[in-house]
Formats: C-alpha cells, structure tokens, sequence
C-alpha cells in the first residue's frame, strides 16, 4: 500500500552515505534537490541546473562549493549545512537517497534521472577503480561510520556485476551490492510520480534531444529562457565542455577522491555494457528488473520516453 505523501521508513548507512542527515536540512522555498541513485546522470544534472541557474555556461567555482552531496559522508554534516545556509543563489542540492529514507517538503523541487541499470553498473566499475584505494579505506574508517563498508573492486566486472545484481547492503534490498539498489530507490521515487513537485529525465533523452529537455527542465524551475544566451548554456554543458573542466565540474574533485578528475567523465554514452557482461548476464537483469519495477517503470528505466 502506498500513502497519498512520501514516508520516510528507512535508514540508509553505509560508508558512502547516510540518509539521517536529512535530519538536518532546512528548506528553501526555491531549493533543487537532484536525485538519482548513481551513475545515471547526477553531474550532467548538476551541469543543466548550474547554467539554468546562474543563466552562465558554467559555475564561477566548483561545482562541491555549490551543490553538495547532503546524505555523503565526507564532511561533518554541520560544515554542509553552513557551506549550504551561506550560499546567496537558488540552491540545487545533490542526494543519491532513495525516497523512502529522506525527508520530503512540498516547497522544494526535486529532478529524478533515471538511466538503464546495466549503463549504471557499466559506468560505476569504472568509477569505482577510479577512486583512491587510500580515500575509500578513510571512507571505511570515517569516525561514527555506520552500516558497510565499501570494498575496492574486484578483478572482474563480471564477478563484480553477480554481486550487485544478486546481493544487497540493506535487508530491505535484494540487489545493489555494494552500493544500493539501483531498482529499488527508482521505484521508491516512481511510485510519486503523480506529485507535481517532481520531474522526471532520462539519461538518454538528454542524449537525443539536450535542447528539449533542458527547456522542460527550465519550465518545470520556473527559470525564463534568454533565446540570446541558450546556445551558450546548451554549449557549457555538453559532454566535451564537462570533461575539460573537470577539475570544476567533477564532484568531490577538492577532497581529492579520484586518480584522474577528467575520468569521471569516461564515456557519456549508453551501452556500455556491451564487452563487459555477457549476453546472459544482460538477459539476467532484465529479468530481474521485470520482476522488481512496475511495467511503466521497466520500460521507462530502459528506454527513457
């Protein structure tokens, strides 16, 4: 049964992130709040809303001093909130939180992009080498760090991509390991897809039409277009434009977390699992994947509108 309004049920802890400090956020009446579960577009949203916001190609600073990662554990919880209440523009906040572990307020909008789970998992490995060994063992060793910890990665992707299509870090969970569930925290936001406060991308109709989608984007902001000005900002947030600024666009490029800023960005395409699972293994998840989403949403997650 779902209710009419979002509930928060769960608690998610791990090394990565914690849902709990939701707790201590106060809203803006104006505020963004970007959400999806990993891999599936959060930087590229994080791009769109910078140049919607700012009406510039890209952000003055670093995109970590304008929109943090409320629910990551990477800094005190007290220094996101002070760096967040300091911020003078409209904010546009990053969560990876599925939507039945965080506070939901009527006043702020939320942006969802979902993306095919094997493009997530593909586009994952090669984050998941891309972090230093020595950032991810401070992760697993951060003062108060609940719940699991975050193993570096396996040999293989495709011994990597059984566990995460058959093993969770949560009991409510059944797949995600070791992260979270990339089908659950989708469904956990499609069941409200009704609210007008929330607005659904894909990952690849941003691919196929930039232009459309970022206008929807600015409607749904309530963000005036300047026809005069919009082939910069399309410009500033293509992928080639996002790759040479990495050391602005990438997040969490000033705590020093990456081997290699510009790798974040490593493909900005889809089927990317094609070479790295095997044809059986893609049969598997879609399986999975009917089982676990609603029949929209299924779809949905698979091929964007």
């Amino acid at each position: 049964m779902i209710a009419d309004r979002p509930q928060r049920l769960r608690h998610y802890q791990n090394a990565l992130m914690d849902s709990d400090r939701w707790d201590s956020y106060t809203p803006r009446n104006d505020d963004i709040v970007i959400t999806t579960s990993y891999k599936a577009g959060t930087t590229w949203m994080q791009a769109i809303c910078a140049a919607l916001v700012f009406q510039k190609p890209q952000p003055s600073v670093p995109q970590d001093k304008l929109s943090p990662w409320l629910d990551a554990n990477f800094a005190p919880i007290e220094d996101v909130i002070a760096q967040l209440e300091a911020l003078p523009n409209r904010r546009y906040i990053k969560t990876h939180c599925p939507l039945d572990g965080c506070k939901f307020f009527d006043e702020v909008k939320y942006i969802f992009v979902g993306r095919d789970g094997r493009d997530v998992f593909a586009s994952m490995w090669n984050h998941w080498h891309n972090m230093k060994p020595e950032m991810v063992g401070a992760l697993n060793n951060a003062p108060g760090r609940k719940g699991p910890i975050l193993p570096l990665p396996p040999e293989t992707a495709e011994g990597a991509f059984e566990d995460w299509l058959a093993q969770s870090s949560f009991l409510w969970e059944m797949d995600g390991y070791p992260f979270w569930s990339h089908l659950h925290h989708a469904q956990t936001w499609w069941n409200y897809r009704h609210l007008t406060n929330i607005h659904f991308v894909h990952f690849s109709d941003l691919l196929k039409d930039i232009d459309g989608e970022m206008r929807k984007i600015s409607a749904f902001l309530d963000i005036e277009i300047n026809e005069d000005l919009w082939p910069q900002l399309l410009e500033g947030v293509s992928f080639s434009n996002m790759k040479a600024n990495a050391e602005k666009m990438a997040p969490c490029t000033t705590q020093g977390l990456w081997k290699n800023s510009a790798n974040f960005f490593h493909k900005g395409a889809n089927q990317r699992w094609k070479g790295l699972l095997t044809q059986e293994q893609s049969n598997r998840y879609e399986k999975i994947a009917a089982e676990r989403l609603t029949p929209e949403l299924e779809t949905w997650l698979a091929n964007g509108s």
